[in-house]
């Protein structure tokens, strides 16, 4: 993008900007994000591109700048179930969960259907805050759209809402319905057991993750690590 700057002849456009913000989203670039930012509504582009102004809300979001990221969303011209996630995605992101269950109700007081990234945002921010009757809400509607069967990242999102809120029954029925389970799954339903000081059966579940052939990640090998420790300190 910096070279393209450089170039006289080219100037950027809307598909540039959205790229460049989501660039700048991904390595926390909030200096060249703003760049863009007041190029974009020098353009008018924040009124015309919903794209645009959804691709900054984004990036604001990424980059931990969540006022700015809620002025952008409030000049945009409509709000899509993009735009509307990408805000609940920032706020889930960094631990505000009763911010982004409060943008949740205010998209459905909009008539603004959630989809599936939405649906897994907003179950972060039910575990963050251990809302368990609007995870289960939500839990209602994904299995009414079929949803649990067809995508792991939204049942692994229920797995962890209930093993967050202490729902470890309901968590491991969601666990068994999953027709896939990955290390996030197992790793989910272990640190459920071991934050509510079920350390053995955390234990249980790892070497049952280890006979399917998965292998665990750093955050896997510290929840089991504080199993250990938790059944050492009862003994």
């Amino acid at each position: 993008f910096k070279e393209m700057q450089e170039d006289a002849n080219v100037c950027p456009n809307g598909v540039t900007f959205v790229c460049t913000l989501k660039a700048c989203g991904i390595v926390g670039c909030i200096d060249i994000g703003e760049v863009i930012d007041v190029e974009v509504r020098k353009q008018g582009l924040l009124q015309r591109d919903i794209m645009v102004g959804t691709a900054l809300v984004d990036m604001y979001c990424k980059c931990g700048a969540l006022e700015k990221a809620r002025e952008v969303f409030s000049l945009l011209p409509a709000h899509d179930v993009v735009s509307w996630s990408a805000l609940i995605a920032g706020y889930a992101q960094n631990g505000l969960g009763d911010e982004a269950l409060t943008c949740f109700k205010q998209m459905k007081d909009s008539c603004v259907c959630p989809n599936s990234v939405t649906y897994v945002c907003i179950l972060k921010a039910c575990g963050i805050v251990r809302s368990l009757v609007i995870g289960e809400e939500i839990c209602a509607e994904v299995r009414k759209q079929g949803l649990l069967e067809k995508d792991l990242m939204l049942g692994n999102a229920l797995v962890d809402m209930y093993s967050k809120c202490g729902a470890l029954n309901k968590a491991v029925d969601v666990f068994d319905e999953l027709r896939v389970r990955d290390v996030v799954s197992w790793t989910s339903l272990i640190g459920g057991y071991t934050q509510y000081g079920h350390g053995q059966k955390g234990i249980e579940c790892f070497t049952r993750m280890q006979q399917e052939g998965l292998h665990p990640n750093s955050i896997t090998l510290i929840c089991i690590l504080k199993s250990c420790g938790s059944i050492r300190e009862a003994k």
